[in-house]
């Protein structure tokens, strides 16, 4: 069978039930990183924010964060996870060139939180929980950049170059249980999964949840099994998929794959693999480790991390308000229909819509906005909407232009394309672009006649009391002014020249 061989996704359902699993890493914001004094901030210079506990040189001792434990404990109870009254770091044990450790400091049989669950809303309103096995703390590994290769990836590159900023920054890696029973519907629920965790740790303000930085990464398991077959088939792990499109496409392809594979009569590998966003395809990365490979052990250098019940009940005194709640109050607050606020949550935009009611929009104007001309854009180009890096200032900006008068619709649009463009301010491209309202009389009335001049058939029908035929005339006027008139005001100004009333 052919690598890139896969089977319809249809087909793929006809035979086989998914099973998938993911593995959520959420980068906390703490001031500095988990086990040294090193700076966490991202976009410094490469090895700026380094100390010798990250470099792993000899005679160092790692110390605790104690704000990333805390961070840890509120994500463990934002997902109605139990807490443990005592939890231990263990080592785990492998090379890779962006640890100098050469072990990765994280939680192996003693995680702080386990037990928890989500449960997940699909675009329909369906309902569908997930089990979370466990939540635990750990520390992240540097970063490769691959020079020379075609892709950016090791694949082809000539040499490497390794930046140790990231090495030791606070790490929250949450895993499910086996997820069962999704069916056709689990790459929605992989999207929608992600989604909900990204909106948590954001929410909690634990964590930038910025998915293009790598704030919050996935890992997608993805098995499948003939249907009627309860015994796992043998999984696949899709490393570090940064985006919910991603996470969607990357399960829908694996499990494509997957479906090809076991039809070919072929042994499903136990692999890791690397996703494409390019082709939106994966490609083999290196053979699965189990636990054992990694040769855990208890980190002797650190302290059990005791989390009494007092300290884990204060934590949750502050916690915000559940996301779903807080939708519900979002859509109360709006005044959106259901079906309204679940296109805006759906498309991704509610954030966005807050932010923008919040800079001084209204909420049927935010809307208008982010689903009516943002959204699409991002279809178009295939990206989230949040990736066009359209800010809620522009919007109420833009939205001001038109309440004002000072542009129609059309021209707002012309508008958005040119900050999209990176033209500038709306209120620097209207000017730029010369996209201002003509509300003169003086051109409107020049327009008028000859727009009238060249319909005198239409002009008879308006004298004659059918006034519905006077668009024919606005539009004339809007052509002659390239949509640049008001048509407000070439309405009051044709009735007055024919002597109608309006």
């Amino acid at each position: 069978m052919s690598a890139d061989t896969i089977l319809s996704f249809e087909e793929a359902m006809e035979k086989y039930d998914p099973v998938l699993g993911f593995e959520v890493h959420v980068e906390l914001n703490t001031k500095t990183k988990m086990f040294s004094s090193a700076p966490n901030v991202f976009g410094d210079d490469p090895n700026t924010n380094v100390n010798e506990v990250d470099l792993g040189l000899p005679g160092v001792l790692p110390v605790v964060n104690k704000a990333a434990v805390e961070s840890s404990i509120k994500i463990g109870l934002a997902l109605n996870c139990k807490i443990a009254e005592s939890c231990r770091f263990a080592r785990k044990n492998y090379f890779y060139p962006d640890t100098p450790k050469n072990f990765q400091t994280s939680q192996y049989d003693e995680p702080i939180a386990y037990d928890g669950y989500l449960d997940i809303e699909l675009e329909d309103g369906t309902v569908f929980r997930v089990e979370i096995e466990r939540a635990h703390m750990e520390e992240d590994a540097g970063k490769l950049t691959h020079m020379g290769g075609a892709a950016g990836r090791i694949q082809g590159a000539d040499y490497s170059l390794v930046d140790y900023n990231r090495a030791g920054v606070p790490l929250v890696e949450i895993v499910t249980k086996p997820i069962e029973g999704a069916g056709s519907r689990a790459p929605e629920l992989a999207k929608a999964y992600v989604a909900a965790v990204r909106e948590i740790v954001k929410n909690l303000g634990v964590s930038d949840a910025r998915m293009e930085r790598g704030n919050v990464r996935c890992d997608a398991n993805v098995s499948l099994r003939p249907h009627g077959q309860e015994r796992f088939g043998i999984r696949s792990e899709t490393k570090n998929v940064n985006s919910l499109r991603a996470v969607e496409h990357a399960v829908r392809f694996e499990i494509q794959r997957h479906a090809a594979v076991l039809d070919s009569g072929q042994p499903v590998i136990q692999e890791t693999r690397h996703w494409h966003e390019d082709t939106r395809t994966t490609t083999s990365g290196r053979a699965k480790s189990d636990a054992d490979d990694y040769r855990y052990f208890p980190e002797p250098d650190l302290v059990p991390v005791v989390a009494s019940r007092e300290w884990v009940e204060e934590l949750r005194a502050t916690l915000p308000e559940p996301p779903a709640a807080r939708r519900k109050r979002l859509q109360a607050d709006w005044g959106y229909s259901d079906l309204e606020f679940r296109d805006v949550v759906n498309a991704g935009v509610m954030d966005s819509i807050e932010e923008t009611v919040a800079a001084g929009a209204s909420a049927s104007a935010a809307r208008k906005w982010w689903m009516g001309e943002i959204v699409g854009r991002a279809k178009t180009a295939d990206v989230d909407p949040a990736d066009l890096g359209v800010s809620p200032q522009t919007i109420v900006e833009l939205n001001g232009l038109v309440e004002e008068g000072k542009i129609n619709n059309k021209m707002a649009s012309q508008v958005l394309d040119g900050v999209l463009a990176g033209e500038g301010t709306p209120a620097e491209i209207v000017e730029k672009r010369g996209l201002a309202v003509v509300s003169d009389d003086g051109p409107l009335l020049e327009a008028i006649d000859a727009a009238l001049a060249a319909q005198p058939d239409v002009a008879e029908k308006i004298r004659g009391g059918k006034v519905q035929a006077i668009g024919a005339i606005v539009g004339g006027v809007m052509k002659a002014t390239r949509g640049q008139a008001d048509a407000g005001r070439v309405r009051e100004l044709i009735l007055e020249k024919l002597g109608v009333e309006g």
